[in-house]
């Protein structure tokens, strides 16, 4: 954006604009993807076409990887990147007439909510709310009351926690909000069954839904990346591409491959629900509630199959989720010590 409005100012006309960077190998990437950005929203390139550009004289670039600690496992390259830009763009999740970056990076913040959109008006990404709001290892914890103003303010309706349960439901129930627990453990990958419930979900919400797990990365971004698979027929790169150009890190470890073994099927599952929809508005169907395959939700928003409380107990029994430092807490603190420049202001 910034560069866009040097290459129209009147008094640079006739001056070369020179866009440059060090030796460093992840500041090249990073600067290969930016002026690659650049070329696809403000030049009208393809995805491809600028990518050919950055490779013509340096073929090789560091991947954008996830926020695991170990040996990059997942290949996401610039083009995966430019790709995503070039869909969010033609989607309108990317308008910077409307983006105020100054309110995106402040609620970045651990301390002011450590949250982002991926789709504007649908999906908010966040880290999991604690009962009490507190400082833990150095990170800031919010109780989820600290949500609230801003929820309220941008119609956000639902709420799902993938985590274990660490505070009571009703704090957001009894405010008006609905409120889904689909726990699985913190660096697997969803069962089917939780993909099928979490998509019913989302295509019932009558307003934008904030998903969270413990740092609001990989489980939440899993999830997320395959509703945008089904109902935007982005392939699984593009999905993580655009969630880790939102929130940095999104899809860690085995969720990277997870979602690229559910594309196919989700495509299918995308072309079958639009198909329906299609039927729905020239009279043929008449539903009052969509259904994502054979669910156990029923018509009316109840649950027919609804665990026992032993049951529940057994799903949420998780040793090192309940007790111990989980990947979700590494990740916490590792934000934290990035984030060393405070700022102030609330959620709201």
């Amino acid at each position: 954006w910034a560069s866009n409005r040097k290459v129209q100012s009147c008094t640079l006309a006739k001056k070369k604009i020179v866009f440059y960077t060090c030796g460093d190998q992840k500041k090249q990437a990073n600067a290969a993807y930016l002026i690659g950005s650049y070329a696809v929203m403000h030049l009208q390139k393809t995805p491809e076409e600028a990518y050919s550009l950055l490779v013509s004289r340096n073929s090789t670039y560091l991947p954008f990887r996830d926020a695991s600690f170990g040996t990059c496992m997942y290949n996401l390259n610039i083009l995966d990147c430019l790709c995503a830009i070039y869909k969010a763009l033609q989607f309108g999740w990317l308008d910077f007439s409307q983006f105020d970056v100054e309110e995106y990076e402040h609620y970045e913040r651990a301390e002011n909510g450590d949250f982002n959109w991926i789709i504007p008006g649908k999906f908010l990404a966040f880290s999991g709310p604690h009962p009490k709001s507190k400082m833990e290892n150095g990170y800031p914890l919010h109780a989820p009351e600290a949500y609230f103003p801003y929820f309220r303010k941008h119609n956000i309706t639902t709420i799902v926690r993938l985590n274990k349960k660490m505070y009571d439901a009703k704090r957001f129930t009894d405010m008006g909000f609905e409120h889904h627990d689909l726990f699985f453990v913190d660096g697997s990958t969803p069962n089917d069954s939780i993909v099928r419930k979490f998509l019913n979900i989302c295509e019932n919400s009558n307003g934008a839904i904030a998903v969270h797990c413990k740092a609001g990365l990989g489980r939440t971004g899993t999830l997320i990346g395959c509703y945008m698979m089904k109902h935007y027929r982005l392939t699984a790169a593009e999905a993580i591409a655009w969630m880790r150009i939102c929130r940095p890190g999104s899809v860690i470890g085995p969720q990277q491959n997870f979602v690229e073994d559910k594309q196919s099927s989700l495509w299918s599952e995308g072309d079958v629900f639009r198909e329906k929809m299609n039927e729905q508005e020239n009279g043929k169907l008449a539903v009052t509630r969509i259904l994502s395959g054979v669910d156990d939700i029923t018509i009316n928003g109840s649950n027919k199959n609804k665990m026992s409380k032993k049951e529940e107990a057994e799903l949420y029994n998780d040793d090192e989720e309940m007790n111990g430092i989980t990947q979700g807490d590494k990740l916490r603190a590792l934000k934290s010590k990035r984030q060393a420049r405070a700022s102030t202001g609330s959620l709201s």
